[in-house]
């Protein structure tokens, strides 16, 4: 059996790759947060430091900001490095307002509020 050297370090599993890092950190109920790496332990609990959630509706987008940030391990689902100097979103993207934003977000869950409500209304319809 052979120990994994200095060299190997790129090919660890660990979160200890992404210390000090820009991530991105997607979770369960589907919010996007990023932030620097700076601590971690074994069950994936990560504190990340001026940490912001992301908001993207349709081609608009908001960073709220949070601060130092502590996410519950059980609540990630993915980590993953941002490419440092690269733009992190689609030229066509365009940030917002925090307001702006949420009433982007209000008038989406209305939009499917109400095609769910005419979708239960043609029930009787089998298109299938």
């Amino acid at each position: 059996m052979s120990w994994a050297g200095p060299e190997d370090l790129f090919l660890s599993t660990s979160l200890a790759t992404y210390l000090d890092r820009k991530l991105l950190v997607l979770l369960r109920d589907g919010r996007k947060l990023l932030g620097i790496l700076r601590s971690f332990d074994q069950f994936a609990n990560v504190v990340l430091e001026s940490a912001c959630d992301r908001v993207i509706v349709g081609d608009l987008y908001c960073d709220i900001p949070l601060g130092l940030y502590i996410v519950r391990g059980e609540n990630v689902v993915l980590i993953g490095e941002l490419a440092v100097g690269e733009e992190e979103l689609p030229p066509h993207m365009t940030c917002v307002s925090e307001a702006e934003i949420k009433q982007a977000r209000k008038a989406e869950k209305e939009a499917s509020d109400l095609k769910g409500m005419i979708r239960k209304q043609m029930e009787f319809l089998d298109f299938d």
